[in-house]
């Protein structure tokens, strides 16, 4: 029989991690050694008590029934973490549970717009929120975040039009890919401008706990009047390394906390007790010392690259947060994919070509912090050993 998909399948790509994995692959079955700075998943292992949680948990029997809705000691948690973390309170009417931030940002557009209403997304971004926009049928408008305004959106360049016209703009500082964290006056200025065009604020925080410099990361939501107009995902995959438990919250305005949770009551039924239990470890029993030791050594990771990469002329800035590394493809480039597969192949380092989060990624390319600091170094040293750098023919 023949079968036609449907027309919207037009808008997705074979993702870009798939192709790289498949060169990989090749890559790996001619003997090359691989550095694949590519996907951002965690290499540190969750604490031990995280995975104990789990783990007794699984042993009862009650446990592996339909949970429905979050347990009140989960609720709890992220209550204290909140208002232990960033000095902010929330009620547990303001929180509910998702699976994982990606399927959150992917769901929560339906129940908020109708199609054709507009969505504010910044460019470079995160694809997932250009694809949520589209599920949901939006029409998207992309805010330019540009080196010389230090990635931060220009409120003022917002047409009128658009301004009054959108309905939700998604914002994430610590920023990924771009990776840089955000000054109070940006978020005094964003709750202003949502405040005066009626937009709601989509705060996407995945990485206030990894940090550099000695910053501190804050939340949203600890800025005055942000409750008023938006809501934030927050998430224990990174701070936690809890990963493939896919466990994070929507944390904010209690309307479309509300909203949000109606809907999800029809097509899911509540995360697997388990996991909610080791996520209720995590934030009531994890020392924050522990937390702040594994932001450093993820500098550390951030120093071997970016400071070794500027040694050998490759010019890659200072990550100021989020566990990556963002900077310009080297001179005699002038197209990110290709660049990515020929430095794959001369090196064996993999990392992510800036495209892949939006037109202005072009000419970018970004790195994953996932390889101890001695690794890292060596996948320095096999770029300057290649010479692609200085423009060396292809070996």
């Amino acid at each position: 029989m023949s079968f036609e998909i449907a027309d919207k399948m037009e808008n997705f790509e074979t993702g870009i991690f798939n192709v790289l994995d498949d060169k990989k692959k090749e890559l790996e079955a001619q003997g090359k050694k691989i550095y694949n700075l590519s996907v951002g998943t965690p290499d540190f292992k969750p604490q031990k008590h995280i995975m104990e949680a789990v783990s007794k948990a699984c042993l009862e029997p009650d446990n592996y029934k339909y949970s429905l809705c979050e347990r009140e000691e989960l609720l709890e948690a992220v209550v204290n973490r909140y208002q232990n973390r960033y000095h902010t309170e929330i009620d547990k009417e303001e929180v509910m549970a998702i699976y994982g931030s990606q399927e959150g940002m992917a769901h929560i557009f339906l129940p908020l717009i109708n199609p054709g209403d507009l969505v504010l997304l910044p460019n470079p971004g995160y694809p997932i929120f250009s694809t949520g926009a589209f599920i949901a049928e939006a029409d998207q408008w992309f805010y330019p975040l540009l080196e010389d305004n230090h990635y931060l959106p220009d409120f003022d360049a917002i047409p009128e039009d658009v301004r009054k016209r959108a309905k939700i703009m998604v914002v994430s500082y610590p920023a990924n890919p771009i990776c840089v964290t955000a000054p109070d006056s940006f978020y005094e200025e964003l709750i202003a401008f949502a405040k005066e065009n009626d937009i709601l604020i989509i705060h996407d925080n995945a990485y206030s706990d990894i940090i550099y410099d000695g910053k501190e990361g804050k939340s949203f939501l600890s800025f005055e009047g942000a409750k008023e107009v938006g809501v934030e995902f927050y998430s224990l995959s990174k701070s936690y390394n809890y990963t493939g438990a896919r466990m994070s919250f929507v944390i904010g305005r209690k309307d479309i906390i509300s909203i949000f949770k109606k809907f999800r009551s029809q097509i899911d039924y509540g995360i697997f007790l388990p996991v909610q239990m080791g996520a209720v470890a995590a934030l009531n029993d994890t020392d924050d010392a522990v937390i702040k030791e594994q932001c450093m050594e993820y500098q550390k990771r951030r120093d071997a690259l970016c400071g070794g990469l500027r040694k050998i002329g490759w010019n890659i800035p200072d990550s100021e947060g989020t566990m990556f590394a963002w900077g310009p493809i080297p001179e005699g480039f002038d197209n990110s994919n290709e660049f990515v597969l020929e430095l794959m192949e001369r090196t064996g380092v993999i990392c992510t070509p800036g495209s892949s989060f939006g037109s202005l990624g072009e000419g970018y390319v970004r790195f994953a912090l996932v390889l101890p600091p001695e690794e890292i170094a060596k996948a320095v040293e096999s770029i300057r050993e290649s010479g692609i750098l200085d423009g060396s023919v292809k070996q």
